[in-house]
């Protein structure tokens, strides 16, 4: 199938098949062609310039996109996507007074969402987790992270990652698994933390590789969760069985889990809303991703990554929506990008960049996806007629996306 996009009024996020992420100043640098021509070829980008070099073809389709513009899906690198149930009561608590902190000690939080899952089927699951999935499609992404860590058990763990190696088999969208047993204390080990780190080093990791349930392996390293040593101890013994780190860090409090996360070569360390100084000159100075959520930040009204001082102090970021139950229960990349403009001060260009191209490269995935070049996967987004690509984060409550495509296909409208 071959499908030629023509007269479009900007072609956003040209890149060179080298560039795999982008940092510092050259965030702010968003390459893009003007009244210009892109053809894809089965699954594949297969060309793209200006209109007046155009070649003599007859596609099988021919769509024409005055006045309207065309960049990557967005790559969500950081959700949760795959729980049972909702947690819309914790919100209202939340509103009443009560902090995260304090809803989790009372049993709420993480755990509620692990008895919701455990008493639910594998198939409802699906069913729960495949809605969610075909709908942040329809809003652009073309590629997502998706944790376990509702789980919590040997069992409800896999039970999980099953249910994410299913989605992955069933839809066209690039979905990458991370095992995360390592997201709360079940109440049976409560007082046991030790024994359960054990549990997920002895037991649910070797069974994790054995089935090839995940590529990555995650912990929320923070005070009253799992501490710096024993994140290292879990991240060591994934990396035994070839599983890659990506640490929730420094979400309300910083305990040298950067620090941990840089010593054990992680991708990524995700949430970075609390950091100090030393935080900030160790991350510059380190290959590990920064990744920011800010409609985490929006839902529970905590402090914003300071992204703004990352990227002035030349480092990368990316941004990822955090979709969960307790604290994002939205997988809108469109919002996540304009939150990250309003509250986090980015401009439209570095935003796009951390949702694209960088967001590609925290699931080790910009080698085929994240930007407009020459041979990689063909998953765009195809705007409705706007004035500039300044306006997706500006009209924040609009839908701006008109089609959207992945692997060379356009997603049937919902």
């Amino acid at each position: 199938m071959r499908i030629l996009f023509k007269n479009i009024e900007q072609l956003l996020q040209i890149r060179g098949p080298e560039v795999r992420k982008i940092a510092g100043v050259e965030m702010g640098e968003l390459p893009a062609l003007k009244n210009a021509f892109l053809i894809t070829e089965n699954d594949r980008i297969a060309d793209f310039g200006p209109m007046s070099e155009i070649p003599g073809l007859t596609p099988d389709l021919e769509v024409d996109a005055s006045g309207k513009m065309i960049l990557p899906a967005w790559c969500d690198s950081h959700t949760h996507l795959v729980y049972a149930g909702n947690r819309e009561k914790e919100f209202v608590d939340r509103i009443r007074g009560l902090s995260y902190e304090e809803i989790a000690a009372r049993g709420g939080g993480i755990l509620n969402s692990a008895r919701q899952l455990e008493s639910t089927s594998e198939e409802n699951i699906y069913e729960q987790s495949s809605k969610r999935l075909k709908e942040i499609m329809q809003l652009g992404t073309g590629a997502v992270e998706i944790k376990s860590g509702y789980g919590l058990s040997s069992e409800a763990e896999m039970k999980m990652l099953r249910v994410i190696k299913r989605l992955a088999a069933s839809y066209p969208i690039e979905v990458k698994a991370t095992f995360l047993g390592a997201h709360a204390f079940p109440e049976p080990y409560r007082d046991h933390p030790d024994k359960y780190v054990d549990l997920i080093c002895d037991e649910m990791i070797p069974k994790v590789a054995e089935n090839g349930l995940a590529e990555f392996i995650d912990a929320f390293c923070e005070k009253g969760y799992f501490s710096v040593e024993q994140t290292k101890k879990i991240m060591e013994r994934g990396n035994s069985f070839g599983l890659v780190p990506k640490i929730h860090v420094n979400q309300f409090n910083s305990i040298g889990g950067i620090q941990a996360a840089i010593e054990l070569k992680a991708l990524t360390v995700d949430h970075l809303e609390v950091m100090t100084d030393q935080d900030f000159t160790d991350l510059e100075r380190s290959e590990v991703m920064p990744v920011a959520l800010p409609s985490c930040s929006y839902f529970l009204s905590i402090p914003y990554t300071p992204a703004r001082e990352m990227i002035d102090r030349g480092m990368a970021l990316a941004i990822a929506t955090d979709f969960n139950p307790g604290s994002t229960p939205s997988g809108n990349m469109n919002f996540a990008l304009s939150t990250a403009c309003i509250k986090m001060r980015l401009t439209p260009e570095e935003a796009i960049n951390a949702a694209t191209i960088n967001g590609a490269y925290a699931m080790n995935l910009s080698h085929s996806l994240g930007s407009i070049t020459r041979g990689k996967i063909a998953n765009l987004i195809l705007t409705k007629e706007i004035p500039s690509y300044g306006f997706l984060p500006y009209a924040f409550g609009s839908n701006l996306i008109e089609k959207v495509m992945i692997r060379g296909e356009f997603l049937p409208e919902e």
